[in-house]
């Protein structure tokens, strides 16, 4: 992939400056980076690169400091580098703050609360710019995030309220901020569609980060308890997990278990079309990237507790037990039977279509860089 370096030059005739901002993205535009990155980093990876196609907008996004150049072009995107992730960010705020600068863009656009979401309302607001917040987690909706971080919360709240515009990623999270006087658009997660080439299914798949709240270790004991099916978990190290190599040398006691520690963005796809089926045992989420991915290849579903505007049930692509361990078991055994299986991945498949088609969502940010607009929903279903 070509790379080039380059200075950011204005001009009195430009195109509509758009600043994306995900520190552990560079990854993605970069697979020869082997660094975790999660599912906030992969929406704004793929609007990003969307956007960039279109000639009205000049695309912008800050990263984090891989060792890479100072700015680069990477399909038609402008990388700016900032802070590196692993040092404080107290310490470090102001390499963010000069790249926010460097950008220069009208608009600024972020996904997944924390004290970055805080400086960039900040910037914004200081320098008369466009703030647009995108929600990753039910915990940024529900509360859960401002009771564990008391101080920071505070902050990011003054951000979700000084933010022109926020994104939620279901009709569930949009009605809590409703409720504590917060107006949201709706607008689903985009993924790139391609045709499902027919293939051998050939085993029960988990996809995720080593976080505690994705709770890796049940997917294990879920293998144990159906030793006669082949499980394979692609599970990468979250930061600061001092735990990992515990969760790695409990997958290998299993033998139906098959682990790898993390794979590249763009090869995880295979592995979804090769799925009998796809299990979520997340404590909590927004909207996972990893459903969008499994309906998209035509896998069905088994959640243990999410099911964002029950969207399994009502699309019939998949099943929630609700947090209920031995209705999991019971329907997980149920999905397993081929006729069934086939069945709820081709409602899955038919559910992407309609819903999350970057080609369709794409147009509607465009709309809403371009016009500003008010509350309102992205929701074909």
């Amino acid at each position: 992939m070509q790379t080039t370096s380059q200075t950011i030059v204005d001009s009195p005739h430009r195109s509509l400056r758009v600043c994306f901002i995900s520190l552990s993205a560079y990854p993605l535009f970069n697979p020869d980076i082997q660094a975790v990155f999660g599912g906030a980093e992969v929406d704004l990876y793929l609007l990003a690169t969307e956007l960039a196609a279109d000639p009205r907008f000049d695309v912008r996004f800050v990263v984090g400091d891989y060792g890479q150049p100072p700015i680069e072009q990477r399909q038609n995107v402008m990388l700016i580098k900032s802070l590196d992730v692993r040092r404080s960010y107290f310490f470090n705020v102001r390499k963010i703050w000069k790249a926010l600068r460097q950008a220069d863009a009208d608009i600024y656009v972020q996904e997944a609360c924390s004290l970055l979401t805080t400086t960039i309302a900040l910037f914004c607001k200081l320098r008369h710019r466009r703030f647009v917040y995108r929600t990753a987690s039910n915990n940024e909706t529900n509360g859960t995030y401002f009771r564990r971080h008391p101080f920071r919360g505070w902050l990011v709240r003054w951000a979700f309220r000084a933010a022109d515009t926020r994104i939620v990623q279901n009709q569930e999270d949009q009605r809590r901020f409703s409720n504590i006087g917060l107006e949201s658009t709706m607008i689903r997660n985009a993924c790139r569609l391609r045709e499902v080439k027919p293939a051998r299914r050939e085993f029960v798949l988990w996809v995720g980060r080593s976080e505690q709240v994705k709770r890796p270790d049940l997917f294990i004991q879920l293998a144990q308890s159906i030793p006669d099916i082949s499980f394979l978990m692609i599970c990468s190290r979250a930061a600061r997990d001092e735990h990992y190599e515990n969760l790695v040398h409990l997958a290998a006691s299993v033998p139906n278990l098959k682990f790898i520690p993390g794979l590249p963005f763009e090869q995880i796809e295979a592995f979804f079309e090769k799925a009998i089926l796809y299990i979520n045992t997340s404590d909590s989420e927004g909207f996972p990237n990893t459903f969008v991915q499994a309906c998209k290849s035509g896998t069905p579903i088994l959640s243990l507790n999410i099911n964002p505007d029950d969207f399994l049930n009502r699309h019939q692509c998949g099943l929630c037990a609700r947090g209920d361990w031995g209705e999991f078991l019971k329907m997980a055994r149920q999905m397993l039977m081929l006729e069934t299986a086939a069945k709820l991945g081709q409602n899955g498949r038919l559910y992407a279509e309609k819903n999350h088609d970057i080609k369709q969502i794409i147009e509607v940010y465009k709309t809403l860089f371009l016009n500003r607009p008010g509350r309102g929903n992205y929701a074909p279903a």
